[in-house]
């Protein structure tokens, strides 16, 4: 997934033949009232692997010179999002061995997690940033309330050189599992964007998550 480096980016290379995964390893939600509340059951710890790239078309080649400043690389620590007041360390995630995205931890006070083989944030394409909407006790995941981020939000995400890479929401999405937008998520982009990636549409009956919800921003200093 991850392709050569440009201008210090690491880029996110998605085409029709590569299979990438979603975020699956989400605590079930409470039956009696839905994501986040009291009383959740034991979550899945099983990935799954994504349905192949939309096909979406790749953003078209532009010089370097006229693409937008980016960061060096360096790992996140941690993140905060002031008009949520989220907040947690940051660790690092992969994939395991049989191809399956690595979840963070779903337990009370669980971190996020950064999809290490995306760009690190503030590096040119998107940084990807997963979490539990809510955790195994039914008490809210570190991404419970992504659902209330409106764009212009920051989230504000401390880097290990000790910059803060700072990142304004521009829109959010939702997506059914079984038919997530890979390229549009995961490809490459011009300047350094961030997703935030949680489960969502809990269904009552199954007791499952049928969906994601994604949220998109872009680098602002």
């Amino acid at each position: 997934m991850i392709g050569p480096r440009s201008d210090g980016g690491r880029l996110s290379l998605v085409s029709a033949a590569v299979t990438l995964l979603i975020l699956t390893g989400c605590a079930n939600a409470p039956a009696e009232t839905g994501i986040g509340a009291s009383g959740g059951a034991s979550p899945s710890a099983s990935g799954q692997a994504y349905p192949e790239a939309d096909g979406s078309a790749a953003p078209p080649q532009v010089a370097a010179s006229d693409l937008p400043a980016v960061l060096t690389e360096s790992p996140p620590l941690s993140f905060a999002i002031p008009s949520t007041g989220a907040s947690s360390k940051v660790l690092s995630t992969g994939l395991r061995e049989n191809g399956t995205l690595e979840v963070p931890p779903d337990g009370p006070g669980a971190p996020a997690s950064w999809y290490n083989q995306s760009p690190t944030p503030g590096e040119r394409g998107p940084a990807v940033f997963l979490g539990h909407v809510n955790a195994t006790d039914g008490g809210p995941g570190v991404f419970a309330d992504l659902r209330a981020l409106r764009a212009g939000d920051t989230i504000e995400v401390l880097r290990d050189d000790g910059t803060t890479a700072v990142f304004a929401v521009d829109h959010a999405e939702q997506y059914p599992k079984d038919s997530f937008p890979t390229a549009t998520v995961y490809g490459n982009t011009e300047g350094s964007e961030l997703r935030l990636i949680t489960c969502d549409g809990y269904d009552p009956d199954t007791g499952e998550f049928d969906d994601n919800y994604v949220v998109y921003a872009k680098l602002v200093t």
